[in-house]
C-alpha cells in the first residue's frame, strides 16, 4: 500500500448565507485546495464530495464552476460523517494505486431549512417519537451527571473554551469569547444545555488534495502524512445501551492508533466532534485522554487548551467554528494541516506533529451512532 498525503487544504467561512447556493458555496473552497496544492485542476484524476442535504449530483454541480469535470466524480453521504468518509474513500484510492491525485470536497447548506433542529429520518421509529438530536445528547449528559458528578458549570467550560478558540479563528461562524455565566444564562435548549452548548446551523464547504507520497514534494515541501484513516459502522444494539459510552468511537480510535502505531499519548492536536458541549467530554475518555469519568478534571486542569498537552479543538470545534453537517469532516482535516504546518496564528498549537480528526453520525434508532470518521495526521 502506497504512503498517502495531504498536499492542499482550504475552506470558506462558516456561516449563514441564504442567498448562495450550493455550488456558490463550496467552489472557493475547491479552488483554494487546488491553489494551495499548487497543481494544474487538470492533475486531479477523480473527486469524492461529501454532503447529506445537497441533492442530487452535488459534487458535480461543484466542480463545473472550477473546470474540474470527466473525471469520476463520487458523491457521498453519511450524515456528519460525509466529508471525512469522502476523504476515507480517496485515500483508499491513493492507496491501492487507482488514482495519484484525488479532490475531496465537503459541503452543506442548511439554511434552506430556515432554522431548526436537523432533519431526521422519519420512518426510523425514534426519530417519529420526537428523538431529536439536542435532546438525544442531552439524555446522554444528564446520565453522566448522575454517575460522575460532572456539573452544569464544569459542563458549560466546554464552551468557554471552544468559543475562546473560535475567537481566533476567521473562519469561524462564532467569534466571540463567552463566560461560564453567558453559557448557563443563554435560552435553554434540552436539559441541561442552553443554547451556546449547542453547535449551531449554517452552511459552508471546505477541500483538500490527496496526494501519493511519492509525487507530494513535487508540489510542495511540506505534504502532511496520512498515518490513519479508519471508517466505521455502528453496531446495531437493541434494548439498553450505556449513553455515556460512544461505542463506535472506542471502537474506531482503537483501530486507528493501531493502523497509525502511535497512541492517544502522542496526539498533540485533537478536532474533535463537540456537536453539544457534553461531546467532547465523552471523546476525551473514547480517546483515552483520560480514565472514564475524568474528562471534567481534564478540562478544568489546561490540558486541552490551545497551550495544553493535548489541544483540542483549536477551530473552536463545531460549537464556535459552525457545523454545516457535509463539510464538518473536511473543516477539521483543514484545521489539523494548518495546524501541523504551523500555519494558525493565533491558535496555533506550538510544536504540533501529529493530529487527529473525528467526525461522527447518528440520529438512528438502535445505534450510538450510524458512522464514525477518524483520521490521524503528522508532519
Amino acid at each position: 500500500m502506497r504512503e498517502v498525503t495531504i498536499i492542499g487544504a482550504g475552506m470558506v467561512p462558516f456561516g449563514k448565507f441564504p442567498d448562495r447556493s450550493l455550488a456558490d458555496l463550496a467552489w472557493p473552497a475547491a479552488k483554494a485546495a487546488i491553489e494551495d496544492a499548487g497543481i494544474d485542476p487538470r492533475k486531479v484524476q477523480a473527486a469524492y464530495c461529501g454532503s447529506v442535504f445537497g441533492g442530487m449530483m452535488s459534487g458535480q454541480r461543484v466542480l463545473a464552476r472550477v473546470g474540474v469535470t470527466g473525471i469520476p466524480i463520487i458523491n457521498v453521504e453519511n450524515a456528519c460523517s460525509s466529508s471525512s468518509s469522502a476523504l476515507s474513500q480517496a485515500v483508499m484510492a491513493v492507496r491501492a494505486g487507482a488514482y495519484d491525485m484525488v479532490l475531496v470536497v465537503g459541503v452543506e447548506k442548511l439554511t434552506k431549512f430556515g432554522g431548526g433542529t436537523l432533519p431526521l429520518e422519519k420512518e426510523d421509529w425514534e426519530v417519529a417519537q420526537g428523538q431529536v438530536m439536542p435532546a438525544l445528547y442531552a439524555m446522554r449528559a444528564k446520565r453522566y451527571m448522575h454517575d460522575f458528578g460532572l456539573t452544569d458549570r464544569q459542563l458549560a467550560l466546554v464552551s468557554v473554551k471552544n468559543r475562546a478558540n473560535g475567537a481566533l479563528n476567521p473562519d469561524a461562524q462564532m467569534r466571540k469569547a463567552v463566560s461560564v455565566e453567558e453559557v448557563l444564562a443563554s435560552r435553554p435548549i434540552a436539559d441541561p444545555f442552553t443554547l451556546l452548548q449547542c453547535c449551531p446551523t449554517g452552511d459552508g464547504a471546505a477541500a483538500l488534495v490527496v496526494c501519493e507520497a511519492g509525487l507530494a514534494r513535487q508540489y510542495r515541501p511540506d505534504p502532511v502524512r496520512v498515518l490513519a484513516s479508519d471508517l466505521a459502522s455502528g453496531r446495531y444494539t437493541p434494548g439498553f445501551r450505556d449513553m455515556t459510552i460512544p461505542e463506535i468511537t472506542v471502537r474506531g480510535a482503537r483501530e486507528a492508533f493501531e493502523e497509525a502505531g502511535v497512541g492517544p499519548q502522542d496526539i498533540d492536536v485533537a478536532e474533535l466532534h463537540d456537536a453539544f458541549s457534553i461531546a467532547e467530554l465523552l471523546y476525551y475518555e473514547a480517546f483515552g485522554f483520560c480514565a472514564r469519568g475524568e474528562a471534567s478534571a481534564l478540562l478544568e486542569s489546561g490540558a486541552t487548551a490551545i497551550n495544553g498537552t493535548i489541544a483540542v479543538n483549536p477551530s473552536g470545534g463545531l460549537l464556535a467554528k459552525g457545523h454545516p453537517i457535509g463539510a464538518t469532516g473536511a473543516a477539521q482535516v483543514v484545521e489539523i494541516v494548518r495546524q501541523l504546518r504551523g500555519e494558525c496564528g493565533k491558535r496555533q498549537v506550538e510544536g504540533a506533529r501529529v493530529g487527529l480528526t473525528h467526525a461522527t453520525g447518528g440520529g438512528i434508532a438502535g445505534f450510538d451512532h450510524g458512522a464514525c470518521c477518524i483520521h490521524i495526521f503528522a508532519r
